[in-house]
Order: C-alpha cells, then sequence, then structure tokens
C-alpha cells in the first residue's frame, strides 16, 4: 500500500456523498475532547484510533488516553516521532509512521462501539489569515484550520476505522490478530440498541469548551480595546507634541485624554525636580464631581508618596487611603493627612515622568469620594505609557528652547562683532589720526610757538586719554562678565557715594557746560551694603550719560528712596532727548549706540550701560529706565541691597581716587 494517499481522500472517495467543511483547531480539541470523554463516561469497549500530527501534540493528551485504555484494549495511537515516540505496546498500542506521510497533515479520532460510531477524519489547510485576523495578534496554533468530516454515522466511522487500521498494519504488521479483533467489531451489526446512549458528557463537554472560548474571546477583547485604548492615547499625544513644542499645549491635551479615558475623578500633570518643595498645578482633568486643583500649591516636600517615586522613579500608588498602611519599601510612613481629608483623596497613584534618570514632572490619579479603588496594572502601564511621551516632549521642547537661546546668543555675537569693528575702528581711528598729526607738527616744526605747542599736546593727551577710557571700558565688561570680578561688600551711605560721583564728572567736565544736576539723597536714608567703588563707577556713567543726551539748560535730578524694606532705589532722571518705548531694554545692551556708530552727535563706546548693568546685577539689584518718548527726557533706576542691622555700626567710606573704582580691584 502506497503511504502517499490522505486518509480524508481515500474516504471521501469510498463515500462520494460525504461533504467535508472547515474547522478551526479550537473547534477539534472540542470535539476531540467531548468523543473522548464520551467513551471515559460508556460501559461499552470500543474500538478507539487516534491519529496526532506530531508526537508534540500526543504529549498533551498522553494522560487522557492512559485512562481511556482502561475501558477498552482497542485503542491505537499513531503519531510522527520526534523524541522517544516509536511503536510500542504500553497500555495502548501506538504507531510511529513517518514523516512523510500524508497522516502528518491530518488529525483523526474515530471511535466504534457496540452502542454508538463517531469519527473526526481532518486535513489541515495552509491558508494565509485575512488582514483582519493578523490584525487581532492571534496565536499561530489558534488561526490554523482544517478540512474534514465529523459526524455519528456509524457507516462513515467504520470505513474511517478500515482505512486508518490498515495504516496501523502498514507499520506494525505482527498486530495482524489485534486489528482482525477490531475489523470484527466494524463488522458487527446486530446490535438492536445502537446510538440509544446518554448524550449527556459530549453535550456538557462541549459546552465547557464554547463558554471557555467565549471567555477567552472576550479576554482577548478587552486585550484590544485596552491596546486601542493606549494606541489613541499615545497618539493624540504624538499629534500634540508634533502640533507644538510648547509643554503647556501637551499637557493640557495629554490631562484631558487621560481623564477622560480612566473616568478617574481628578487627573493632574505637572512639571517638577526631585528637590521641589512645592509645586502650582496648571493641569487638570476632573469627573464625578471633584473639586479642582488648579492654582494651589502642592506640597511635595512633606508627601511621602512623592519622596518614593522622586528617589526610585518608578509608580506607586494606594488603593484606599483611610484604610491602608502605607508601606514604602519596608518603611512605614504617615499619609499626608491634610491633602487626603482636604481634597478628599480616597485612592492615590503617582507616576513619575522621568527623561535618562532625570525627574522631569509627575501624573497623578486621584479617586475620591471615600470610594477604594484596586489600581489594575494594565492602567499602570498605560498612564506609564503616556508618562514616557511626555518625558520625550519635555526634552524636545528644552532642546528646542536651547536650540533657540543658542541662535540668539549667535545672532548677538554676530552684531557684537560689527559693532565692535565699527565702534573701535572709529573710536581707535579718530584720537590715532589726532595724536599722529599733533607729534608730527611738533616734531616737523621746531620753531612752534608756546601756545601752539601746548594746544598740540592737549589735543594729543586728550585723544589718548579717550583711547585709554575705550579700552578700559572693554577690560571692564570682560572682567565682569566672566565673573572674574571680586566684590568687597560693605555697608556705605549711599549719599556719599552720590556726592564722589558728581565730583569725578565735574571733574572731567571742567571745560564743557553741564546742565544743572541736583542730588535729593537724604542722609537718613539707611546704609546699603555693596562695594563703593563700583557704586560710584555705576552713578558716574549714569550722570555721564545723563548730562551726554541733556543741553546745558536741561535739569538732571539724582533721588534715592526705600523700595520694599530690603532695597533701596536710586533713580536720575534728565529733561533730554528722552528714549522710545521700544528700546528702553535695548540701551543696555553692548555697542548700542542711538545714533549709530558712525552717525552720532555724542561720543562713546555704547558699553557703558552694559556695564552698568553688570555692576548692579552683581551687586544683587536690578536696574531699568524709563521713558515718556522722544525729547520728554529719561529716568534710570537702580535698586541697590540694605545693609542688615548688625552691619551698620562701623559705616565705611569708599576708598578712591577722584571718585575712580581702585585698579587693584579691576
Amino acid at each position: 500500500m502506497s503511504r502517499s494517499p490522505s486518509i480524508l481522500e481515500d474516504l471521501l472517495v469510498a463515500l462520494p456523498d460525504l461533504r467535508p467543511q472547515i474547522y478551526f483547531k479550537s473547534s477539534l480539541t472540542a470535539l476531540s475532547h467531548a468523543m473522548e470523554d464520551q467513551v471515559l463516561a460508556g460501559v461499552d469497549q470500543p474500538v478507539v484510533i487516534a491519529s496526532f500530527q506530531r508526537e508534540r501534540f500526543y504529549r498533551q493528551e498522553a494522560h487522557r488516553y492512559l485512562r481511556i485504555a482502561d475501558r477498552t484494549d482497542q485503542v491505537y495511537v499513531l503519531a510522527a516521532p520526534e523524541t522517544d515516540f516509536a511503536n510500542r505496546f504500553d497500555r495502548y498500542e501506538t504507531i510511529a509512521f513517518d514523516a512523510t506521510d500524508a497522516l502528518a497533515k491530518e488529525w483523526h479520532l474515530v471511535v466504534v462501539g457496540s452502542h454508538y460510531a463517531a469519527c473526526l477524519i481532518c486535513r489541515e489547510r495552509q491558508v494565509s489569515p485575512a488582514p483582519e485576523e493578523a490584525s487581532l495578534h492571534l496565536p499561530p496554533d489558534q488561526s490554523r484550520r482544517f478540512e474534514g468530516i465529523w459526524t455519528f454515522e456509524r457507516s462513515v466511522a467504520c470505513k474511517a476505522a478500515e482505512l486508518l487500521l490498515a495504516k496501523v498494519l502498514l507499520y506494525r504488521p505482527e498486530l495482524t490478530d489485534k486489528v482482525a479483533a477490531a475489523q470484527a467489531v466494524l463488522l458487527d451489526n446486530t446490535q438492536v440498541n445502537f446510538s440509544n446512549v446518554d448524550p449527556g458528557p459530549f453535550a456538557e463537554r462541549l459546552v465547557t469548551y464554547i463558554q471557555a472560548g467565549q471567555y477567552k474571546l472576550l479576554k482577548a477583547y478587552r486585550s484590544i480595546a485596552a491596546q486601542e485604548q493606549r494606541e489613541r492615547l499615545v497618539n493624540s499625544i504624538t499629534s500634540a507634541i508634533r502640533r507644538s513644542l510648547n509643554p503647556d499645549e501637551i499637557f493640557k491635551v495629554a490631562v484631558q485624554e487621560l481623564g477622560q479615558t480612566l473616568q478617574a475623578s481628578r487627573c493632574l500633570i505637572y512639571r517638577c525636580r526631585d528637590t521641589d518643595a512645592t509645586v502650582t498645578l496648571q493641569h487638570e482633568s476632573l469627573n464625578h464631581g471633584a473639586e479642582s486643583l488648579i492654582g494651589q500649591r502642592w506640597n511635595l516636600a512633606d508627601n511621602p508618596l512623592f519622596q518614593f517615586v522622586a528617589q526610585h522613579q518608578e509608580p506607586i500608588y494606594v488603593s484606599h487611603t483611610q484604610a491602608d498602611v502605607w508601606l514604602l519599601r519596608e518603611q512605614e510612613v504617615v499619609a499626608p493627612k491634610e491633602q487626603v481629608q482636604r481634597w478628599a483623596i480616597a485612592a492615590w497613584l503617582m507616576v513619575p515622568v522621568v527623561h535618562q534618570n532625570r525627574l522631569l514632572g509627575m501624573v497623578e490619579v486621584h479617586h475620591c469620594n471615600n470610594t477604594a479603588h484596586d489600581w489594575h496594572e494594565t492602567n499602570v502601564g498605560l498612564i506609564e505609557a503616556i508618562a514616557n511621551q511626555i518625558g520625550v516632549a519635555l526634552i524636545q521642547a528644552e532642546a528646542y528652547a536651547n536650540l533657540e537661546d543658542l541662535n540668539q546668543q549667535l545672532a548677538a555675537l554676530d552684531r557684537t562683532r560689527s559693532n565692535l569693528i565699527a565702534i573701535t575702528g572709529h573710536e581707535l581711528r579718530t584720537p590715532l589720526s589726532t595724536i599722529q598729526v599733533c607729534l608730527e607738527s611738533l616734531s616737523t616744526e621746531p620753531d612752534m610757538p608756546e601756545e601752539l605747542r601746548q594746544v598740540m599736546l592737549n589735543a594729543a593727551l586728550t585723544d589718548a586719554e579717550r583711547m585709554r577710557k575705550l579700552i578700559q571700558d572693554f577690560l571692564t565688561l570682560s572682567q565682569l562678565e566672566s565673573g572674574r570680578i571680586q566684590w568687597h561688600l560693605e555697608p556705605l551711605p549711599l549719599q556719599e557715594c552720590v556726592d564722589l560721583a558728581m565730583s569725578s564728572l565735574r571733574s572731567r567736565q571742567m571745560n564743557g557746560a553741564l546742565p544743572e544736576i541736583t542730588a535729593q539723597v537724604s542722609p537718613e536714608l539707611p546704609l546699603i551694603q555693596a562695594d563703593g567703588e563700583w557704586v560710584v563707577e555705576v552713578l558716574s556713567k549714569l550722570l555721564d550719560n545723563a548730562c551726554k543726551f541733556t543741553e546745558p539748560t536741561g535739569k538732571v535730578i539724582i533721588q534715592a528712596q526705600p523700595n520694599g524694606g530690603k532695597m533701596l532705589e536710586v533713580t536720575i532722571s534728565d529733561t533730554g532727548r528722552g528714549i522710545e518705548s521700544n528700546r528702553l531694554e535695548t540701551v543696555f545692551d553692548r555697542f548700542y549706540q542711538e545714533e549709530g556708530a558712525l552717525r552720532r552727535s555724542a561720543g562713546g563706546t555704547g558699553l557703558g550701560l552694559a556695564i552698568c548693568r553688570q555692576i548692579v546685577v552683581g551687586l544683587g539689584g536690578r536696574i531699568w529706565a524709563e521713558s515718556a518718548g522722544k525729547d520728554r527726557g529719561s529716568q534710570f533706576h537702580l535698586t541697590l541691597p540694605i545693609s542688615p542691622p548688625d552691619l551698620e555700626e562701623k559705616p565705611a567710606k569708599p576708598n578712591h581716587a577722584k571718585g575712580k573704582p581702585s585698579k587693584a580691584r579691576r
């Protein structure tokens, strides 16, 4: 006999009226077990022939056939060997067929007894799953399909048994006598009560498998729904990230989507670091009438849940705040009762937003109104996925912001370079030309009158001083910006600093007409805690700047008063050109020139106000400008720290030479 023909094909040829059907693997498993249970529940001794495709499939059912063998001695099991499966008799006959046999593609179970018969003859079909099935990610074993016959008709079962017994004899010819006894059962048609058997075990087995299959189906549907929910949330947040790099917009989308999905009483998302003591809440989603926390200062330092999450960077939750003992890694802690009671938090979940071991923010979920809640692992995993997306968004936003800052810094550096070239070229070339002309005249004209010689020398000295100031400003600003300045802070009376600055200004402008300068600084003002030399430097530059852009007929006023109790505010007002509103901050930029580097009526490098800002900020104060507009005057304000009372007993005077800072300190 050839080993290639299929049992199913031979059966269909022998009984052409049969029509095969399509079965899934799970359906065949249910039918096979139901047929086997029918044998175990019966009283007769049927012929049982089972054919498995592989030994591994047989091993899953071997224990059942040991029980069946206790009912009848006519049990035959066929399978393609893989490990130790071989032709032998244990408590039933095992037949190892060749792996190239058509049986390797088939699945059979035939039961023929004196009171009933049943057969299941199937062949596996190799088909690709439909796209909708592939999207469900079903296990490969569950998507297998078979084509075949399942029936209780005795004639069909006997014919199938005959074909299988022929296969048995092919591989185990020594079983001829035993197979003959089995064939006698097949030929016995004298039973009058045939098929008069209790269908209960068979039906119960099928119902059990249907219920189990339904449960697995529902579980699969829940898994698919959870996966769909998770993907939808992640996609929503990803879309928000693509639309905007603004963290506030991303938080707004994320908290609304998360709150809608979880249906928790309250969802919060906020930025924080592991060292933060409090945070102001700005993004929230509410359900079930929960009270809003928007604008509240949320305590983090005293919250053991936050401290645990910040330290371990992993989620933590409490199912019932009123009943549970909060255990954090074997250490019992006390709940933040004020937060729990004030905001009616019954169940609490915290999930960190982390990137590269750095805490960036937190996602909190609350269930309120004394309703305990068991946090499902799926929901916690979903929130973790959202937190990961938020972490990526925050890092991208930070990177974008840093890139913007770098671009602005590069643009500022480029402007600085251009201004530096223009200003230094002009400021250095002009005095150098004057000095060169004066020196050449003095060297080539030995008979020059003494009066003219003195004019030449004065002009050369004046322009040399102009160059010295330019270079000194460059060095001063460089030292201030690099942080190489050592501040010598001490209690000082502001009035003395103002007097020194005014004296320095008048000594430099001995031959020039100055506007009227009035100092309205009370000697009763509290002492300032500052470096006197640098304070005089700031006041001198601000006074010089005010006089430069104010007509000799105008006025300059210096005023001072306490500001907020801890700072002293100094204001230098003038009646000069004024400043346009869009340039009130720009005037403090390096090399800023109102009229342009080469078209100005007043001299200077444009570094004075930049130096003033660096000094004031270094002393712990602030400086800003105000103006009503063009030709309406301007006011420059600066604040300086007031000296603590315990340091005011021994005020020290600024040590200056002609009101200028000491070179040793600079």
